[in-house]
């Protein structure tokens, strides 16, 4: 993996760009953004200045509004007033293409839009049309021309279909965004939110779709979603990096792997992709602070140990079902008596959970994933190694 550990030397005509995954002024890191925004950003704070050009995911709404839609899962919102959490940075551009934009309804996507436009920061992935949704977003940074495009899952119904809505799981439009851009000459940025949550292997479907990308003329995929880091994976030269792990999103759990995350750096010579490095951190209670040395290197060894099944489709097959193994008949009942107990203590938020679950890719390819495995009898092998990777990211606690 090409990373540069170290500061680089710049030169005449580079350019850095940053990369971010999840960003969203709730629950813990709400009070530390209100009060002193440059905080939760830690140690991570000059890194993030220095590049030229810094994309975060705003995985929420920042609105006024009070009345959430029905979903499957959580809803998230900030206060308008806490885009000073990106102005701080400051982020220049936010990608919208997620499933949480929406948790507020039309009113609170427009709002949002708004909001971060009013502050200067351009978005992507979201709109208040079709099309604005499916636009890619073109920028010139330091006479360097960047395409970003960026698309989601699309849960909950929320793939804009004539109206409003995110950039959805269509994978031809995708594609045929990214080659238009390819022929337009300067850098090309896929940008996903998608796959399983806490997984540290993406479904199979994920890494076609992300390939695919690069066959469309890609220079870089990056993903978002999972809330754990996953592996790099280099298709015909070019970088795909599954997920990032969470970035200044707070949950409340113990668990390592959902308490680190990195950043990308893309360090950019002409028009050309000439390096990628890897910015690991910490998620505290207060909010992201880098690894020092000793962690740093630990975590770049299990990069390298999450990377490896990611070589060849049959080993990355080997791995998933590793996690399929995990799951297990005990997970696939308690996930669907779980909705079904819901559906009769709660009839519409039962209905949003089980619809979410046959109509949005990461849930609908788990079970059918699942299902045809068990019904295979007897099942293939998966890596041992694998094996217990998926263990550790379910079960590895926070050092003391």
């Amino acid at each position: 993996m090409p990373c540069v550990q170290g500061r680089r030397t710049r030169r005449t005509g580079s350019l850095d760009i940053l990369v971010a995954s999840d960003w969203a002024p709730i629950r813990a890191f709400d009070p530390v953004i209100r009060s002193n925004p440059e905080a939760v950003y830690g140690d991570l704070l000059p890194r993030l200045r220095a590049a030229d050009l810094r994309i975060v995911n705003c995985e929420c709404t920042l609105t006024r509004a009070r009345r959430p839609v029905w979903k499957s899962g959580s809803v998230f919102k900030g206060e308008p007033a806490l885009v000073k959490g990106l102005t701080a940075v400051p982020f220049d551009v936010a990608c919208l293409a997620n499933n949480h934009v929406l948790d507020y309804g039309v009113a609170g996507l427009r709002e949002t839009l708004e909001v971060l436009h009013r502050n200067g920061i351009r978005t992507v992935g979201a709109g208040l049309t079709e099309n604005e949704a499916y636009r890619p977003l073109r920028l010139a940074v330091n006479r360097t021309k960047i395409h970003i495009v960026n698309f989601s899952e699309g849960e909950d119904l929320t793939a804009a279909r004539g109206g409003p809505g995110v950039f959805g799981w269509d994978l031809a439009r995708a594609s045929s965004l990214v080659s238009t851009c390819r022929a337009q000459g300067g850098l090309v940025i896929a940008i996903a939110h998608c796959g399983l949550e806490y997984v540290p292997y993406p479904p199979p479907y994920v890494a076609a779709a992300l390939c695919a990308m690069v066959d469309a003329g890609a220079d870089c995929v990056i993903g978002h979603h999972p809330h754990v880091p996953q592996g790099v994976q280099w298709h015909r030269g070019r970088p795909i990096i599954y997920s990032l792990g969470n970035f200044v999103f707070y949950q409340s759990t113990d668990l390592h792997w959902r308490r680190t995350g990195f950043c990308v750096s893309l360090h950019v010579e002409g028009n050309r992709l000439s390096d990628v490095e890897l910015l690991p951190y910490r998620i505290t209670d207060t909010g992201v602070q880098a690894l020092d040395r000793k962690a740093g290197a630990q975590f770049r060894r299990t990069m390298a140990r999450l990377s490896r099944p990611l070589r060849t489709p049959a080993l990355a097959g080997k791995a998933w079902r590793a996690y399929l193994d995990y799951y297990g008949t005990a997970g696939f009942t308690g996930e669907v008596l779980g909705i079904l107990e819901r559906m009769g203590t709660d009839p519409r938020k039962g209905a949003a959970m089980f619809r979410n679950r046959i109509t949005t890719m990461q849930h609908r390819e788990l079970w059918c994933d699942f299902l045809t495995r068990m019904m295979a009898g007897d099942r293939p092998r998966c890596s041992r190694e694998a094996c217990r990777t998926v263990e550790e990211w379910f079960t590895r606690k926070v050092a003391v």
